[in-house]
């Protein structure tokens, strides 16, 4: 594929709906084939840690171009459901990107706060996780006396928690912000959007909030079943929540009043969650096991596993559910799986330190779903 910094003089000309990275193609590629691609081509997003953020063509699975973030280290990513906006939570510049999808112009950065991380979008809001307190850099061992003497310190310094950012994305403007515990990372709504459900790695718990209110609803303690819980992800009718506990290789799932009611075993370390579009599965991504675990949520039984890369966190299914895109962050590749038996279709490389992805048309995946 190539370093993706050679495609940066396309920014003017990314791909929307209309477009869908065919002025790229058609003006690079003496390749008919490519010419003809079709002006509605699904596409993928990408944000590289170490860079911008990559757009991947889903039809002839090449980078279609590339976005410019002006250098600020996008992490989260989602899109909105009419596909105009797209939000990105930037780690290096304490704020958020809206970027028009169509030609690729940042049209305005909102400050949120100290290490914006996990972004959300539903509707016309987005939800941004944001850590004042975070040191940067891998945690300490769980458990470890590293770990335990910087709990001491944060308690002492009375340090304070993340919090998560609520963006008007059609105004611009941060409306309220809600708090959550010490690293909040995953981010997840219920089916009514009157539930706030996040994941405090250092907390060591999961937190039901009030969205109107940003009140405590609940706390479901995770330090029963491992350390770390980072992922969460509602069931496509409501029925259920699942969360995944990194350092402990383990699921929880929750009822829809959030009481535990199954773990399940997974492999190592497990981080991005989705559903499957009819709840029939769920797919885990592993960041050591180095691939995707598929269970079967009847059952919760293993049904597979597909192989990726280094530290995976983020995917996507193609809007087609023909396929599914893993950005892996250590190999600085995404990986390209068929959906039907877990095999690598492609490997993408090039990439720099590849975080968060997702698909438009809207698809499911770790970072977003389709039915909110």
């Amino acid at each position: 594929m190539g370093d993706i910094r050679l495609f940066k003089f396309v920014k003017v000309v990314l791909v929307g709906s209309a477009l869908a990275g065919t002025a790229f193609l058609s003006a690079c590629s003496s390749d008919e084939s490519a010419t003809e691609s079709s002006d509605t081509s699904p596409l993928a997003y990408v944000t590289n840690q170490k860079g911008n953020i990559t757009v991947i063509d889903l039809e002839t699975l090449e980078v279609a171009g590339e976005i410019d973030v002006e250098g600020k280290g996008p992490r989260g990513i989602g899109i909105t459901p009419d596909g105009k906006t797209i939000v990105v939570a930037n780690v290096d510049g304490g704020d958020i990107s809206l970027i028009d999808r169509e030609s690729g112009a940042v049209k305005k950065h909102i400050e949120v706060g100290e290490n914006p991380e996990f972004v959300r979008v539903i509707g016309n809001k987005a939800y941004i996780s944001f850590e004042p307190a975070s040191l940067g850099g891998p945690p300490p061992k769980p458990g470890s006396e590293e770990a335990m003497k910087l709990q001491e310190q944060r308690e002492e310094d009375d340090e304070e928690p993340a919090k998560i950012a609520v963006v008007n994305i059609e105004t611009g403007v941060v409306e309220k912000e809600i708090t959550g515990g010490m690293e909040t990372e995953g981010i997840e709504l219920s089916p009514d959007q009157s539930k706030l459900v996040i994941t405090n790695e250092a907390d060591e718990n999961i937190t039901v909030h009030d969205v109107t209110s940003g009140e405590l609803v609940k706390t479901i303690d995770t330090k029963p079943y491992g350390h770390r819980p980072r992922g969460i992800k509602a069931s496509p009718d409501g029925s259920m929540y699942v969360g995944s506990i990194e350092y402990g290789n383990h699921l929880v799932v929750m009822d829809s009043n959030f009481d535990v009611i199954r773990e399940v075993e997974t492999g190592a370390v497990p981080y991005g969650l989705s559903f499957s579009r009819d709840g029939s599965k769920l797919y885990v991504a592993l960041s050591k096991g180095k691939a995707l675990q598929v269970f079967d949520t009847s059952s919760w039984e293993e049904l597979g596993r597909g192989e990726t890369g280094k530290r995976c966190w983020h995917f996507t299914f193609t809007p087609d559910d023909s396929k599914i895109l893993v950005a892996c962050g250590r190999s600085d590749e995404v990986v390209v799986l068929n959906a039907a038996d877990l095999s690598v279709v492609k490997r993408l490389t090039g990439f720099a330190m590849p975080w968060g992805i997702v698909s438009y048309p809207k698809s499911v995946g770790s970072l977003d779903s389709v039915w909110q």
